[in-house]
């Protein structure tokens, strides 16, 4: 039985200077990152030291970290001939990485190549991560639609994670994690349910803190003309819990169960939960932690 953190950021040698080699949003300077919608971060090169890393997998308990490109950064919405030597660098070093880490692949959404994508996934990746902004809508789901075709042809999941936020509004150093982030995410969730599951039935796919807390809205939902309660909750549709503690995690757990929620903790910009049952018992930490992963990955019990 293995521990499973879903969701962590590890850049490797090649992806940093990959970075590094740009002069546009985004790249690197020494160890300051720039993007097109965020200040320039100081990013602690301790960070990414994969050593030091795995040692704090270790000491976790965690048989598995899968990490994953940033998609805040925006290389996935670069014009192709930008993105793809940024995805290749990713890509060659996140196949390589030691126990216990696997990643997630990544792929350019402004302009679609499945085949590219296919040939990512032949490297062993756990699934695909896709920018929630690039999933926001219907027109989102047709213009990424082969690239889901081919998770669900492959049996693969998918990881939804918040995007890019251009044009975010001047603020302190937690808005766009906690405004367009979030409101990415809550888009994304309600999105999917009316677009994504139609045009991809058997799609496993797994949203990020907690949708936005998107599972919440379920009585607005319902109020405004919306399914809620028909059907039931989707077992294939599963949430992570990275930056949230117990209060959340138990309003999300009493609209959805505990069947569908996983651990994630966004490390290194947030550490693990203290208590990997935030508070709801070992059966939910095992749940959490190696019952409801393994259903994601695997699609099996």
């Amino acid at each position: 039985m293995t521990n499973v953190d879903v969701h962590q950021h590890l850049w490797t040698a090649s992806f940093l200077a990959a970075l590094r080699a740009r002069d546009e949003p985004p790249f690197l300077d020494g160890w300051t990152l720039h993007t097109a919608g965020e200040p320039p971060y100081e990013v602690p090169s301790a960070d990414h030291d994969v050593t030091g890393r795995a040692e704090l997998a270790a000491a976790d308990g965690l048989g598995r970290a899968l990490v994953s490109m940033s998609a805040p950064l925006g290389v996935e919405w670069l014009p192709s001939d930008e993105a793809r030597p940024l995805l290749a660098a990713y890509h060659e070093d996140a196949a390589g990485l030691p126990e216990p880490f696997g990643a997630w692949a990544a792929a350019c959404v402004r302009d679609i190549d499945a085949d590219a994508t296919a040939a990512d996934l032949d490297l062993g990746f756990a699934g695909l991560q896709l920018p929630a902004n690039a999933l926001a809508d219907a027109a989102g789901y047709a213009r990424c639609a082969p690239l889901l075709d081919l998770l669900e042809a492959r049996g693969l999941p998918l990881f939804v994670h918040p995007g890019p936020a251009p044009g975010a509004s001047p603020g302190p150093g937690w808005w766009p994690a906690m405004v367009p982030y979030v409101q990415q995410m809550h888009s994304a969730w309600f999105a999917f349910r009316a677009f994504g599951r139609p045009r991809h039935p058997r799609l496993r796919v797994c949203f990020a803190l907690l949708a936005g807390l998107a599972p919440l809205h379920g009585e607005r939902f319902a109020a405004r003309g919306g399914d809620e309660g028909r059907g039931g909750v989707d077992p294939d549709v599963f949430v992570e819990t990275s930056s949230y503690g117990p209060r959340a995690v138990d309003s999300v757990v009493r609209v959805l169960g505990t069947d569908v929620v996983v651990m994630g903790s966004d490390r290194p910009y947030a550490e693990p939960p203290q208590q990997p049952g935030f508070g709801l018992g070992g059966a939910t930490a095992y749940a959490f932690r190696i019952t409801n992963p393994r259903r994601l990955l695997t699609g099996k019990d």
